[in-house]
């Protein structure tokens, strides 16, 4: 498992995620596995299940804290009792920003580039789209 309910301790207190899940550990996991479905859902670039299935010191230190961030978002949103809300919805909103920049090429993390079918990495991947909409005004 990528994240354990017990590593959420360096973001939420223990005491915290008693009174939150009110001792079910299914809604930890439940909260847990959202964020990191919302991380994989930005690093289409990248090698996905090297990411999420490394363990220990092999993850990225970074995206695991975000991660953490995520899923403590997740948990709070049930009752944020013994919680600062305003410092969790900023660490929240830090983290999807970061993963967009990861996203749009902006931050190169150090995460497994993802492969062809041939083995070969992938770096640079095309994207698509356009300029945003102008409008002149006369």
């Amino acid at each position: 498992m990528y994240l354990s309910t017990a590593e959420l301790s360096t973001h939420l207190y223990a005491e915290n995620i008693e009174v939150i899940t009110r001792g079910d550990d299914t809604m930890t996991e439940a909260a847990i596995d959202a964020a990191i479905q919302e991380a994989k859902g930005y690093l289409a670039a990248f090698d996905r299940t090297a990411i999420f299935g490394a363990v220990g010191t092999n993850r990225n230190p970074l995206l695991l804290t975000f991660v953490k961030d995520i899923a403590a978002w997740h948990l709070i949103n049930l009752c944020n009792a013994g919680t600062e809300f305003k410092v969790r919805q900023d660490r929240y909103e830090r983290a999807v920003n970061w993963l967009k920049e990861v996203q749009k090429g902006n931050v190169q993390p150090d995460l497994p580039a993802l492969e062809d079918t041939e083995g070969v990495e992938i770096t640079n991947p095309i994207r698509f789209g356009s300029n945003e909409k102008r409008n002149q005004h006369f």
